[in-house]
């Protein structure tokens, strides 16, 4: 095709998880549960922090920034997934498709931070528990989570302004269930080299410089739970940061063998399933993890629940 012929594409079709007919009803139900419990999980946590006193200290004003992030992340793609799942004809703009990536890729870096955040705060917690109450105070606190949120939202401009760089004419379709960035890429007429080798290093940067302040964070930690001489101790010690950690392991695994993987490798549809996860799936279970097995947060709940 010569360039003047090629025609530019302003207009595609997200083809979603799959194309079989006879599953899209079924899974449109499923993940409207999905959505509907992702929202009501992490909203009403964040509700049950705002409302009960016992939970105004630093570690539940931060799992309240994350929960936001998680509303925020499954609200960037479900929705526009549901809508496919009835009209496989239904067009997403170009407009559309950016600010799509622009939200997820906002809430997914502001996640990146809270949990350095919240390892932070059970350092902190554990190892100088006699200046926590010093160290962590609501300033701090405040000033943490709107350092998180702004790094957040500026991070993915430089992504957006880069795709604007882009035109698109080989072909309208987008084989994912939303505006994944590697997959517009894909679709580009240009070269896209220097826009994936911008993401790579972000998303490197990124995940590897916060998961490293992570793992150091926890190391010193569990050296100082191993100096307690009291089972009990322990044992609270390790309930204080067993949820973070399950959330921190599912978070990076996920995201890091994502967008700091080789570029092949992957079948298509196992791309889309580990996309899925960190999209939809960790969202839906963080509320969960976070307050199933947190004495606190039931306490609270009952408390409200009586009034």
């Amino acid at each position: 095709m010569s360039e003047g012929n090629k025609t530019l594409v302003t207009d595609f079709v997200l083809t979603g998880l799959t194309e079989r007919p006879w599953l899209q009803v079924l899974l449109f139900l499923v993940f409207l549960v999905i959505y509907l419990t992702t929202m009501v999980g992490n909203l009403g946590l964040m509700a049950l922090i705002w409302k009960d006193a016992h939970l105004h200290t630093p570690m539940y004003l931060f799992l309240g920034g994350l929960a936001f992030a998680d509303a925020c992340t499954s609200s960037s793609v479900t929705p526009r997934m549901l809508v496919n799942f009835l009209d496989k004809t239904a067009m997403i703009s170009l407009a559309e498709c950016i600010t799509q990536f622009y939200f997820f890729a906002s809430s997914a870096t502001t996640e990146c931070f809270l949990l350095v955040v919240m390892a932070y705060d059970r350092y902190v917690v554990i190892c100088n528990p006699l200046l926590y109450p010093v160290v962590m105070s609501k300033r701090l606190c405040t000033e943490l989570i709107g350092i998180s949120y702004v790094i957040g939202f500026l991070h993915p401009l430089i992504h957006v302004s880069l795709l604007l760089r882009l035109t698109f004419c080989r072909s309208n379709v987008i084989h994912y269930f939303y505006c994944e960035i590697l997959q517009l890429f894909k679709i580009s007429c240009n070269d896209p080299t220097i826009n994936a080798l911008m993401m790579f290093i972000f998303a490197a940067f990124i995940q590897i410089s916060t998961l490293t302040t992570i793992i150091m964070s926890y190391t010193r930690v569990l050296f100082d739970i191993l100096k307690k001489k009291s089972e009990k101790g322990k044992s609270k010690a390790f309930s204080t940061c067993s949820a973070h950690l399950v959330s921190v392991s599912l978070y990076y695994g996920t995201l890091i063998f994502m967008y700091v993987r080789p570029a092949s490798g992957l079948a298509e549809d196992q791309d889309k399933m580990y996309s899925l996860f960190y999209t939809i799936i960790i969202p839906l279970l963080n509320p969960f993890i976070y307050s199933l097995r947190n004495k606190e947060v039931i306490g609270a709940l009952r408390r409200v629940a009586k009034k």
